[in-house]
């Protein structure tokens, strides 16, 4: 078992990801409302204000995705799906998309 982690930068392309999750097989995922380092530092830590020139002046928010996967090939597979439909975390501000791997979990059937 794996935990699929993907930090997704370019939000507009949050339909389009959540439509290859679930053509592999992934159907349960908990999204979440996030936010880089940089990013909060730059915006609510005043001595740090300075960064905003290196992080741009626009705030940007991003969507973090957490799925347990049973099987690392759903992994591969998704990675294929995603470059057929131009989503390549391998360009500049898409984001990070990774798996870690779980020794245990504890969860109902109908968790996400």
């Amino acid at each position: 078992m794996e935990l699929l982690i993907i930090v997704l930068n370019k939000v507009e392309l949050l339909n389009d990801l959540l439509s290859a999750l679930v053509e592999v097989g992934i159907t349960k995922a908990t999204i979440l409302e996030s936010e880089g380092l940089g990013q909060h530092l730059a915006y609510e830590v005043p001595l740090f204000a300075g960064l905003r020139k290196l992080v741009g002046e626009t705030r940007t928010n991003n969507k973090t995705i957490f799925a347990l996967i049973e099987e690392h090939k759903l992994f591969d597979e998704l990675h294929e799906l995603l470059k057929k439909s131009e989503i390549d975390f391998l360009k500049d501000g898409t984001g990070v998309f990774l798996t870690v791997p779980v020794n245990q979990a504890i969860k109902s059937k109908n968790s996400s």
